[in-house]
């Protein structure tokens, strides 16, 4: 009955959207990380809109080492080329590359997941083997040998990423499914004569959509992490293309000369992970049940 009485007392679906927003940005963490977010957002919109001051790949030797000015915010490199153009293409490689594995990672997972919680059995024992088999090597380690193998573009190192988180997501959906695959209603649903794909996908999957939210949140943070990693040690996306990772790499023997080009593209990376970091727990915190009281 209480349950009842809650469903008939709660807003409709876009004033929840609305209320559960307002408390995203009520949150310090929450507020915190969607600011820099925002930032780093135009920053992408900018490069893929073309609007940026400069080519990302443009040269001009007369203007190489500047410091940064009103011409050049955050300076020029050794070839002349503007770092803040080169950090927004950077900013939206990373993006690009983040958001497509994050999104394979997370589609395969929470199904093999589900799968693996709510058919238990067979299913459940080869998942879990493979995740097991996934899980025993570092995910750096793993992410450099599938990108060693295949032929290096941006799609590639998406997937490569992709297969790196996967098995975090079908850990984060088993556990859950475990427990809902016994709640009555779900048995209910089963016993009604619905079949159990469609009561898993009913029933079960929108139980734990807010916790498979908030993993996307964690796991776009590792695998700008990740990228910016793979570019450093020269099998990120292949050049001329600007990267993160190889910007902080070129930049290592300019670092007492112009350490401009190594703190720009170190302090965006920074920004990426610890806002998409902070932007998960404020989600945590709304999407939490347990907080809902304290809002």
């Amino acid at each position: 009955m209480s349950e009842v009485t809650q469903a008939v007392s709660l807003p409709p679906s876009t004033g929840k959207i609305g209320h559960r927003f307002r408390a995203l940005l009520r949150s310090p963490s929450g507020l915190t990380g969607a600011i820099l977010i925002a930032v780093l957002l135009v920053l992408t919109v900018l490069s893929f809109l073309d609007l940026l001051p400069y080519g990302p790949l443009h040269q001009d030797p007369p203007s190489r080492l500047l410091a940064p000015s009103a011409d050049h915010l955050f300076g020029t490199d050794q070839f002349g080329r503007d770092v803040f153009s080169r950090v927004a293409a950077g900013v939206a490689n990373s993006a690009l590359i983040s958001i497509v594995a994050v999104a394979f990672a997370t589609v395969i997972g929470t199904f093999a997941g589900l799968v693996a919680g709510f058919f238990r059995g067979v299913s459940d024992g080869v998942i879990g083997g493979v995740t097991n088999v996934l899980f025993a090597f570092p995910p750096l380690l793993l992410a450099l040998a599938l990108v060693s193998v295949f032929d290096r573009n941006w799609l590639t190192i998406a997937i490569a990423i992709a297969i790196v988180y996967i098995p975090i997501f079908i850990r984060v959906t088993r556990g859950p499914v475990l427990s809902l695959r016994e709640i009555e209603y779900v048995k209910a649903a089963t016993s009604t004569g619905q079949s159990r794909m469609m009561v898993m996908f009913k029933h079960v999957l929108p139980n734990i959509t807010s916790i498979i939210i908030i993993q996307v949140t964690l796991s776009l943070s590792w695998a700008v992490l990740t990228e910016a990693s793979l570019s450093f040690l020269g099998l990120g996306t292949p050049p001329p293309a600007p990267s993160l990772g190889s910007m902080i790499f070129e930049a290592r023997s300019l670092v007492h000369v112009a350490p401009w080009t190594m703190v720009f593209p170190g302090l965006v990376v920074v920004a990426l992970v610890v806002g998409l970091n902070l932007l998960g727990d404020g989600l945590r915190d709304v999407l939490d049940p347990r907080n809902r009281g304290k809002r």
